[in-house]
C-alpha cells in the first residue's frame, strides 16, 4: 500500500509503527456553526481511509478532535448573549448528527480542547524549560521557531523567507515577540472571554498546541498518520510538528495526508458570493449518501468542484448501484438452484475485487475504486438472471456490498414512504405546533426529511415534495 506523504512530496510504501495497528489523528472542525460541505470533505475522506485500513485487517485508533474554544466561538457566544461552552456543546451535537447522516464511523475518541488544558500547560512548561519557548511581558508565551532546525519541512517553506515575509506584516499586540515567525502557545484573556489559570497569566491556549497535546495524550508521542485539509499544512501542521518534536524528542507523525480544496461552480465557497452550503442545506435536496458518493468520486488530493449537475450525476450513479443490489436480492430470494452452475464464474468477480484493492492501495484512489464497483454492477446486470444459482447471485451481492461498505456507501434502499403516511405525519406535526410542542414538530419534520420529504409552510397550508 502506498500513501502520498506531504512531508516527502511523494508516494511511500506504508509501514505502520506497530504491526497490525495504526494510530491516526485527524484535525476536526471548530464548532461555532453547522458544518459546511468544505468541512465534510476531510470528514468523509479520512473516514474512508480508516475503513479501508480496517478492511485490510488493521486495528485503527482513530482520534479526531473538536476545537471548542476559539475566537469565532467566543464571537458567536457574545452575539447570542450566552457563554462559549453553550455554543460549542450545541454545535458538537449538531456536527455529530451530520456525521451520522453521512455514515461516518464514530472516532475512537473525540477529545475537546477545553478538557485538555492541563496537558497543554505541561507541554508549554516543558518547552520553556528547554529554551524552545519564552514568556513575553504581557504573559503571552511564544514558541521560538529558530530553535527548531527543521521548521518548514512539511510546508517546504524556508524559515529565512518566512521571517522576512513576517517582518513586513506588523500585527498589533505582538510587540513581545523575539522574532516575527514565532507563534503563540498561550495568550492572555480579553475582557469577557473564558480563561484558565496558568503560570504566565489568566488566558487560553493557542490553536496549534491543542492538537499536539490531544494527539500525544490519546495516541502517544509518535503516530502513524496525521491528516486534515491542505489549508492546515501551514501554519497549523507545521507548528504542530515544531512544538511536538521539540517537546517529545522524536518524529511526530510518519505520514501526513491532506485533502484538496472544494469549490462551488468553480468558485471558492463564501457567504459573500452566496454559494455557502452547510451539510444540512444539501440534506434538504439530496440523501446525504449522494454527497458522500460525490466526494469520493474524485481523488482526495485533487480539488473537487461542487455543482448541481455533478450532484445529479452522483445521485444517478448511486441509484444504479442500489438498483443492482436490489435486483440481486430479489434473484437471491427466488433462485431455484443452490450451487454454482456451469458457466458461472466467481473468478471474474474476484479479479474485479483485486482491481478495486489495487486502486485503494494506490493512495486511496476512490475514484478508480468506484469505477470498479460500476464494472461489478455491469457484470451483475449482464450475467445474473432468474436462472442463476443462489451461490453466484449471493457472491455478487456480498462483494458489491462489501466494497461499498469500505467507502461508507449504504446499499440498503429505503422503503418509500406512502402519501397517506406523509399526510398523517404532517397532521401530527400541525397538531404539535398547535400544542406549542415545537420539539416534537421539529422531530417529525426531521423524520420526513430523512425519508426524502421536504416540507414548505405556505399561506395555503403545508406543501410537501419528494427529493
Amino acid at each position: 500500500m502506498k500513501i502520498y506523504n506531504t512531508l516527502s512530496r511523494q508516494k511511500e510504501e506504508f509501514v505502520s509503527l506497530e504491526p497490525g495497528k495504526i494510530k491516526m489523528y485527524v484535525c476536526g472542525p471548530t464548532v461555532y456553526n453547522l458544518i459546511h460541505i468544505g468541512n465534510a470533505r476531510p470528514i468523509i475522506v479520512f473516514d474512508t481511509v480508516r475503513r479501508y485500513f480496517e478492511y485490510k485487517g488493521y486495528e485503527v485508533n482513530f482520534v479526531s478532535n473538536f476545537t471548542d474554544i476559539d475566537d469565532k466561538i467566543i464571537k458567536k457566544a457574545i452575539e447570542e448573549g450566552v457563554d462559549a461552552n453553550t455554543i460549542s456543546k450545541r454545535y458538537i451535537e449538531e456536527c455529530k448528527k451530520d456525521m451520522e447522516s453521512l455514515n461516518i464511523k464514530p472516532a475512537t475518541k473525540n477529545p475537546l480542547a477545553t478538557e485538555e488544558i492541563c496537558g497543554m500547560l505541561d507541554m508549554i512548561e516543558k518547552l520553556i524549560a528547554s529554551g524552545h519557548a519564552y514568556e513575553a511581558a504581557d504573559g503571552t508565551v511564544y514558541f521560538r521557531t529558530k530553535t527548531f532546525g527543521e521548521y518548514g519541512k512539511l510546508s517546504h517553506k524556508n524559515l529565512e523567507d518566512l521571517q522576512s515575509g513576517f517582518r513586513e506584516i506588523k500585527v498589533t499586540g505582538e510587540d513581545g515577540k523575539e522574532d516575527p515567525s514565532d507563534f503563540v502557545l498561550w495568550k492572555p484573556k480579553k475582557e469577557g472571554e473564558p480563561y484558565w489559570e496558568s503560570p504566565w497569566c489568566q488566558g487560553r491556549p493557542g490553536w496549534h498546541i491543542e492538537c499536539s497535546v490531544m494527539s500525544k495524550k490519546y495516541l502517544g508521542d509518535q503516530i502513524d498518520i496525521h491528516a486534515g485539509g491542505e489549508d492546515l499544512i501551514f501554519p497549523h501542521h507545521e507548528n504542530e510538528i515544531a512544538q511536538s518534536e521539540a517537546a517529545n524528542g522524536k518524529e511526530f507523525a510518519k505520514y501526513w495526508m491532506h485533502n484538496g480544496f472544494l469549490n462551488i461552480d468553480n468558485k471558492k465557497m463564501s457567504k459573500s458570493l452566496g454559494n455557502f452550503f452547510t451539510v444540512r442545506d444539501i440534506g434538504e435536496k439530496y440523501d446525504l449518501q449522494v454527497l458522500r458518493f460525490f466526494m469520493l468520486s474524485a481523488h482526495y488530493r485533487s480539488p473537487i468542484n461542487f455543482s448541481a449537475d455533478l450532484m445529479e450525476a452522483s445521485k444517478n450513479g448511486l441509484e444504479r448501484i442500489l438498483t443492482a443490489v436490489d435486483k440481486l436480492k430479489s434473484l437471491e430470494a427466488t433462485a431455484t438452484t443452490e450451487k454454482l452452475l456451469e458457466g458461472e464464474d466467481n473468478n471474474s468477480v474476484q479479479e474485479l475485487v483485486s482491481k478495486y484493492e489495487a486502486a485503494m492501495d494506490d493512495d486511496f484512489n476512490t475514484a478508480d475504486a468506484i469505477s470498479v464497483i460500476f464494472e461489478l454492477v455491469k457484470l451483475s446486470n449482464s450475467t445474473a438472471n432468474g436462472d442463476s444459482s443462489r451461490e453466484y447471485v449471493t457472491y455478487l451481492r456480498d462483494t458489491i456490498e462489501r466494497l461499498c461498505e469500505v467507502l461508507g456507501i449504504i446499499t440498503e434502499k429505503e422503503e418509500e414512504i406512502l402519501d397517506d403516511e406523509i399526510e398523517a405525519m404532517i397532521a401530527g406535526r400541525q397538531q404539535a405546533r398547535k400544542d406549542k410542542n415545537f420539539a416534537l414538530a421539529d422531530e417529525i419534520r426531521g423524520k420526513l426529511l430523512e425519508k426524502g420529504i421536504v416540507l414548505e409552510d405556505t399561506r395555503e397550508g403545508v406543501k410537501w415534495k419528494r427529493v
